[in-house]
């Protein structure tokens, strides 16, 4: 394994190529965010895809069979936008690179994509008409940030399926899928894994709010610009993305190697 994460690495030491040392960095915060996402629950089984898009033909992802529990960033392959492994051990799951290549591709925005079933968002997703309602100050995060896709279309088997989610999600950063999960993107993995944690929370205060039976108080109009925009929104997720690392590295160092 020694010589395998070295050759990733591009000898990453002193004196390494920067994109080297980059594409390196890239694997351990996804492999953080994948762990992390474990330890939160976000995860189903070994269903579920994150990916980076290092270039419009390379992307990195977890390979299908990998639990998120023991991510490591050494284990995680590169694909090529026919689906193809081009670094790394294994495969991706059909469904991620049905989905995830072309919303990358697609969207403007998609440097990051992490796709889940995480319980309150997808809970949200399995009401008729569930829409994500500004009743909590995180819920304005994501104001005017989330498309919807009402129509279930079974799994993704083609990449024709990711395509139409693509174009489904627009210009926004959440798409809630119909009676199966979200999708989550950003332009790095902390501002993404930043989304997917808010979003989830904000839909747990939902569901929980929902199950009184009392009406949701919603937030007026004029204040949400203001949750969604404020200033330190990007360098907290730093700081949060950082923060789990220095866990995963006193807990879990492996995910670094």
């Amino acid at each position: 394994m020694a010589a395998n994460v070295q050759a990733i690495k591009g000898q990453g030491g002193k004196g390494a190529p920067a994109s080297n040392l980059m594409a390196w960095q890239e694997r351990v915060d996804l492999s953080a965010v994948l762990r992390w996402s474990a330890r939160l629950g976000y995860h189903e089984g070994v269903c579920n895809h994150m990916s980076v898009m290092l270039d419009r033909t390379r992307f990195l992802i977890n390979p299908k069979g990998m639990h998120w529990e023991v991510a490591k960033a050494s284990r995680l392959i590169v694909i090529n936008d026919k689906g193809e492994t081009v670094e790394g051990v294994g495969r991706p799951a059909t469904t991620g690179y049905n989905i995830h290549t072309r919303v990358h591709l697609k969207h403007p925005n998609a440097k990051v994509v992490l796709h889940t079933h995480m319980p309150y968002a997808t809970a949200l997703t399995a009401i008729r008409g569930g829409r994500l309602e500004m009743c909590h100050q995180n819920a304005g995060r994501f104001h005017d940030l989330v498309a919807y896709d009402d129509d279930f279309n079974g799994f993704a088997q083609g990449t024709d399926e990711g395509e139409r989610m693509a174009e489904v999600m627009g210009d926004k950063r959440v798409l809630f899928l119909g009676s199966h999960g979200v999708l989550v993107i950003g332009d790095t993995l902390a501002d993404a894994l930043d989304d997917l944690y808010y979003l989830e929370r904000t839909c747990e205060v939902q569901v929980l709010a929902m199950s009184t039976g009392k009406p949701l108080a919603i937030i007026p109009t004029q204040l949400l610009p203001g949750l969604r925009d404020f200033p330190q929104r990007k360098k907290n997720a730093e700081l949060h993305l950082d923060a789990i690392k220095e866990i995963l590295d006193e807990q879990q160092p492996a995910y670094a190697t």
